[in-house]
């Protein structure tokens, strides 16, 4: 052997084992692990959605995932395609004897909605209708004129089952009567022709009252009665000097000072005139 081959030393190879997955168990676990607290989350946050959530969200939410095709619980027909009738159907059953619908048995079968109570229902939306712009336009009166002005701070309105109540009163400043008489005041006249003006927009019948505050002193004979009768007849008698039609007058009366409208009954807020515009329905 030469002294170059001697020399020579071996090559030694090794090799490395690479062990994938971290170990001797591999990564798998945790990707199941994250899966796993994923789905708790999911299933928590579902629960607490659940518990504060109200009935109509979550029939709301039914509807939402319901399916889009109509399901009949009724076999037979009805409103398919060739538009018959179930056989279970109201209006197939017997309605009299052994063999009637219990639900109408002896009884003529009603529609869901009643014509006549859905006529009579519009009808009512209407008459308030009507009065409620009454009101409208009696408040936006203000801004013709002066003299309109003056007046309608007398004036206030308000609907009741009876109808639309406009009642003017006395003010400290301003009396609608010369003080313990009938005898109207210009204030009174102009009121008396604005309502006979804007109360015939509608065709509904009218009543007056007539109010009067306590008399603050004792007096041999209380007038209350006799004065706020006359009152609310003076004022029927303005309104139809200024055109409006007596046959729609129902009633005067006088209502002394049994209903007063302030704690203190001798208040002049408590002497005041009552225009009810009546419901026609009434």
């Amino acid at each position: 052997m030469s002294a170059a081959a001697g020399n020579t030393r071996p090559i030694i190879i090794k090799k490395k084992k690479v062990i994938q997955g971290g170990g001797h168990h591999g990564g798998a676990w945790k990707v199941a692990y994250a899966d796993f607290v994923t789905a708790m989350m999911a299933f928590f946050m579902l629960m607490w959605l659940l518990n504060a959530s109200t009935d109509q969200q979550k029939a709301g939410l039914a509807d939402y995932f319901a399916p889009t095709v109509t399901i009949n619980r009724s076999s037979g027909g009805g409103e398919g395609m060739f538009g018959g009738d179930s056989t279970s159907a109201e209006s197939r059953l017997s309605q009299d004897g052994e063999g009637a619908s219990m639900r109408h048995s002896g009884e003529q079968i009603n529609s869901a909605e009643d014509p006549n109570e859905a006529q009579a229902g519009g009808e009512e939306e209407s008459r308030v209708k009507a009065l409620e712009n009454l009101e409208e336009i009696l408040i936006g009166r203000g801004g013709e004129s002066a003299i309109a002005e003056k007046a309608l701070r007398h004036i206030v309105t308000r609907q009741t089952d009876e109808g639309l109540v406009i009642e003017f009163y006395d003010l400290p400043d301003a009396s609608l009567f010369e003080p313990g008489t009938d005898v109207p005041m210009p204030v009174a006249y102009d009121i008396a022709e604005i309502l006979a003006d804007i109360i015939p927009i509608v065709d509904n019948p009218l009543a007056i009252q007539g109010h009067v505050r306590t008399q603050p002193i004792v007096v041999r004979e209380n007038s209350v009665w006799a004065l706020s009768t006359s009152r609310a007849a003076k004022m029927r008698e303005l309104l139809e000097a200024d055109g409006y039609d007596p046959q729609k007058i129902m009633r005067t009366t006088g209502e002394a000072d049994r209903d007063p409208v302030t704690e203190d009954t001798t208040d002049v807020r408590n002497n005041r005139i009552e225009v009810i515009v009546l419901r026609s329905d009434i």
